[in-house]
């Protein structure tokens, strides 16, 4: 674990807050959020976020800081540097989902694009993106206006790819703490189904790995009048789902945490046709490499087992993808920006975070691999969630506890995922400029 005295260079929490409040007082509220509106109006899938990494060079290079664009594939480099001091990371995630908006707001996303399948799909930031993206843009302008009030060098990150876990590997892969500098400490933030002005902390384990399992099962397609003469791929599908109901429930012990789910099961066309195959997409959610290779294995077994059964012609086809790391906090980051954050929101209004199946992929950035052509210690990090809906609906909402109400309101990656605009930027912006400011050293005033 980090020592909290090798990084905490801002000052004392109190200290810290007052500056973010000075700092803050004259940002323009009204610009972000009518940035935020237009982020949330043109929303753009996984490494397709060309328009919106362009806005955001704009709006990086306009606050006087050296900007490079295209870093793996669309990511945005932004060094705002002032004088001697930490190297500081903070980065947004920039990409949207393939979900259709049911918010009803005036400045709800209508935007279609075509998805990974070539199919076309309605797309919402419904997983909060643009809300991160315009926390960033704002601290980077008003830490640009007080050059005063701290030194040292800011690495404002615009992330591609997030909901794919390819961006952090991307931009890693292209070298961008080799090209920039190894930051110090990095960042990042999401808002979440949360109280404006209440945010949330995990130190140590937060969020859990996660992994993508494609499974293609070849039958023997014919006439649905002869089903005897065919092997039906549906119905070996089938019995794959529900047998990989029981791997959880049956094969790991209690204390293991793992998550299996079927997200996509497409075969056939027609109703008296038998396909030839059927396609599984399946996500798996675990917090140890042992609980993955376990996963992985009886999937596969069982699989396998089912198509034997069945008399497939052919043995199935398995393919991974979309691998996001577990998030692991750095205890002593952690521990500073949650003093920082109780001070500026209040105790009671800093929650403990309970351990997530959730997954991300910013701890990519926190794991030190030659790969990535940086080596040395890891990059310290802190990842905390923090809150966007209205007060009222924060406080009505059923439950005691944060988990309760928490997961009794539209939560992200559906269509109704609503954070009010103006709270949960003004949120955002003080939690992450907060944080920032604790690791920058302090300005002369």
């Amino acid at each position: 674990m980090t020592e909290i005295s090798s990084l905490q260079s801002g000052g004392a929490p109190s200290e810290v807050a007052a500056r973010t409040r000075r700092l803050l007082a004259g940002s323009p509220l009204t610009e972000l959020v009518e940035f935020y509106k237009d982020l949330h109006s043109h929303p753009e899938l996984s490494g397709q976020e060309v328009r919106t990494s362009e806005l955001v060079a704009d709006h990086l290079r306009a606050a006087g800081a050296d900007v490079t664009t295209r870093i793996g594939g669309t990511g945005v480099v932004g060094l705002l540097s002032n004088g001697q001091g930490p190297l500081v990371m903070a980065r947004a995630d920039m990409d949207a989902l393939p979900v259709a908006e049911k918010t009803g707001f005036d400045y709800a996303s209508t935007v279609v694009a075509l998805g990974q399948d070539g199919r076309p799909t309605p797309v919402m930031h419904a997983c909060g993106h643009d809300v991160h993206v315009t926390a960033l843009v704002g601290m980077v302008d008003a830490l640009a206006r007080a050059k005063d009030q701290w030194h040292g060098t800011l690495m404002a990150i615009a992330q591609p790819a997030e909901e794919t876990a390819e961006g952090a590997e991307a931009m890693l892969r292209d070298g961008i703490f080799r090209r920039f500098g190894k930051p110090d400490v990095a960042l990042a933030q999401h808002v979440e189904a949360l109280g404006i002005g209440h945010v949330a902390h995990a130190p140590g384990l937060m969020a859990s790995a996660a992994l993508n399992v494609e499974v293609d099962i070849h039958g023997r397609g014919g006439h649905a009048a002869t089903p005897e003469v065919c092997v039906d791929p549906i119905v070996v599908a089938s019995a794959v789902v529900l047998r990989l109901q029981t791997i959880v429930s049956r094969e790991l012990p209690p204390g293991e945490p793992a998550v299996v789910s079927i997200g996509a099961f497409h075969s056939g066309a027609k109703a008296n046709v038998i396909p030839d195959d059927a396609h599984l997409a399946l996500n798996l959610r675990f917090q140890s490499e042992a609980t993955r290779d376990k996963l992985l294995e009886a999937i596969e077994r069982i699989t396998r087992a089912e198509c034997v059964a069945a008399r497939c012609p052919r043995d199935p086809e398995m393919r991974t993808s979309c691998y996001f790391p577990v998030t692991v906090n750095d205890q002593a980051v952690t521990s500073v920006t949650r003093a920082v954050h109780e001070e500026l929101f209040g105790v009671s209004n800093v929650h403990d975070l309970p351990v997530a199946m959730g997954s991300e992929d910013f701890s990519a950035f926190g794991v030190a691999d030659p790969v990535h052509h940086y080596e040395g210690p890891a990059i310290p990090y802190c990842y905390w969630n923090f809150g966007g809906y209205p007060t009222q609906v924060w406080e009505d909402a059923p439950g005691t506890t944060y988990w309760a109400k928490v997961t009794s309101l539209p939560g992200a990656h559906t269509g109704s995922f609503a954070p009010e605009p103006e709270g949960a930027i003004v949120t955002g912006l003080f939690a992450l400029t907060g944080a920032v400011l604790a690791f920058l050293s302090p300005g002369s005033s």
